[in-house]
C-alpha cells in the first residue's frame, strides 16, 4: 500500500466489486422471484460463467500482446453499459427469462477478459517483485470483502426498492476503476510477441508442463465445481428452507462472504509459498466440512455458520492457487496463467452451478450439498497424500 499507483488501483477495485456483488445477488434474487425455478438459476449461473471457460484461455494470449491498461478502460465501460442495460429494463418491465439469460451470457463474455486484465495489470502498479504476493492477497480480500459487504446492502436495497436500483449502482460503480487506470502511471508490461495461436500454445504448453500448476488448477476445478455452487443455491436455502425473503438471502450471502474476508485477510500476511501450499490443502478441507454443515438445516444461524466455512474455504482457496500461480510464474506468460486459472476458476463454477441447479431440483438443496461434499473429500485425500512434493515445487 506503500505505492501510490497500487492505492489508487486498490481504492477504484473496491468501490467496482462492490457494485458487481449487489448486482449478483439481484440478479438471483430477480431469477428466482419471477420464474421459481432452481435449474433456471442453475442456467443463468452457467451462461454468465461458462465463456471464461470457451473464451478466457484465448483471451489471455490476446491480452499479452496488447496495451492491458487500455483495453480495461474499455471493458469497464462495456460492464457499465451492459448494467445500465439491466437496469432499463427491468425498470420499465421488459425483462423476462430469455432476457436475463442473454445478458447474463453478454457479462460473461466482457468478464472473459475483464478479469485476466484486472489480476495481470496488478503487477504494473506493485514497485517490487516481493510484495507481488501481498498484493494479489489483498486484492483478493476486495473481491471477499465485497462479497461480504455488498449481498447484505443488496438484501436491503431489494428490500425498499428494486432490482433496478442494484443495476443502475453497479454501472456507476465502474467509473471508479475506470478513472483510478487513468490516473496511476504504473511501469510498462512486457507484451508477448507472435501470433494468438502461438503465444496460446506457450502458454498452454507451460501449464500442462508443470507439475504443480497442473495440480493446482485441477484442484481450483473440484473446488469451484463444488464448493462454490452454494451461490446458485443460496435463494432456495432462503426462500424455501428457511421461509425468508431478500434480507434473508442478503444474510446467508453475508455469512459466507464475511468467511471469505476473513481468509483472505489471514493470506495478506503470508510471505512463503511452501507454508501457503499447505494452507490451500487446508481450505479444501474447510470447504467440505462446511458443505455437510449447511446441509444439516433447520437453523439459519447453523446454515451461516456452514457458509461462513465455505466461504473461507474458497476464498483461501482460490486466493492461495492464485498467489502459488502468479508468483512462480514468468512475467512474460502472466497474462496466459492467469487466464488458465479464471477458465478453472469461472468455467468449473459455471459447470458447478448448472449441475448444482439440476440437483437440487431432483435431490432438494440439502442432499446436493452432501454429494458435493464427497466429491470434495475424494479432492482432498488426492491433494493430502501429495502434500510433500506440491510443498517442495515452492521451496525448501
Amino acid at each position: 500500500m506503500r505505492a501510490r499507483d497500487f492505492r489508487l488501483y486498490f481504492s477504484g477495485q473496491a468501490i467496482s466489486l462492490l457494485g458487481s456483488w449487489i448486482q449478483q445477488v439481484a440478479l438471483v434474487w430477480l431469477v428466482y422471484r419471477i420464474t421459481g425455478s432452481a435449474a433456471l438459476l442453475g442456467v443463468t449461473t452457467f451462461v454468465a460463467l461458462v465463456p471464461q471457460l470457451l473464451v478466457g484461455p484465448l483471451a489471455g494470449a490476446w491480452i499479452d500482446r496488447q496495451d492491458k491498461r487500455r483495453w480495461l478502460i474499455g471493458v469497464q465501460s462495456l460492464l457499465g453499459l451492459q448494467a445500465l442495460t439491466l437496469a432499463g429494463l427491468s425498470a420499465a418491465g421488459w425483462i423476462g427469462p430469455a432476457l436475463i439469460v442473454a445478458m447474463s451470457a453478454l457479462l460473461g463474455v466482457l468478464n472473459s477478459f475483464d478479469a485476466p486484465l484486472r489480476h495481470a495489470l496488478i503487477s504494473a502498479y506493485v514497485r517490487d517483485k516481493d510484495d507481488l504476493p501481498n498484493a494479489l492477497a489483498l486484492n483478493s480480500m476486495l473481491v471477499n470483502g465485497g462479497r461480504f459487504i455488498g449481498p447484505p446492502i443488496a438484501g436491503l436495497l431489494l428490500g425498499l426498492t428494486s432490482e433496478a436500483t442494484c443495476f443502475a449502482l453497479n454501472a456507476l460503480s465502474f467509473l471508479s476503476l475506470i478513472v483510478a487506470v487513468l490516473r496511476a502511471e504504473g511501469r510498462p508490461l512486457q507484451r508477448a510477441g507472435g501470433s494468438v495461436g502461438r503465444v496460446f500454445k506457450e502458454g498452454a504448453r507451460y501449464v500442462w508442463s508443470t507439475w504443480s500448476v497442473r495440480v493446482l488448477i485441477a484442484a481450483l476445478a473440484v473446488v469451484n465445481l463444488t464448493a462454490s455452487s452454494y451461490a446458485t443455491l443460496l435463494p432456495i436455502l432462503a426462500k424455501d428452507v428457511f421461509l425468508g425473503d431478500a434480507r434473508t438471502l442478503g444474510l446467508l450471502w453475508g455469512a459466507a462472504g464475511g468467511g471469505a474476508f476473513v481468509g483472505t485477510s489471514t493470506l495478506a500476511g503470508v510471505k512463503s509459498l511452501p507454508r501457503l501450499s499447505f494452507g490451500v490443502i487446508g481450505a479444501v478441507a474447510l470447504c467440505a466440512a462446511g458443505l455437510a454443515v449447511t446441509g444439516v438445516g433447520g437453523l439459519v444461524a447453523l446454515a451461516c455458520l456452514g457458509l461462513a466455512m465455505i466461504g473461507f474455504g474458497v476464498a483461501v482457496s482460490n486466493a492461495g492457487i492464485n498467489m502459488l500461480l502468479q508468483s512462480s510464474a514468468p512475467d512474460a506468460l502472466r497474462g496466459r496463467v492467469v487466464s488458465f486459472f479464471m477458465a478453472a476458476r469461472f468455467g468449473a463454477d459455471a459447470i458447478g452451478g448448472l449441475l448444482a441447479g439440476l440437483l437440487a431440483a431432483w435431490l432438494g438443496v440439502r442432499h446436493t450439498l452432501w454429494v458435493e461434499g464427497v466429491v470434495l473429500a475424494v479432492c482432498l485425500v488426492f491433494l493430502f497424500k501429495r502434500r510433500k512434493r506440491l510443498r517442495e515445487a515452492f521451496g525448501p
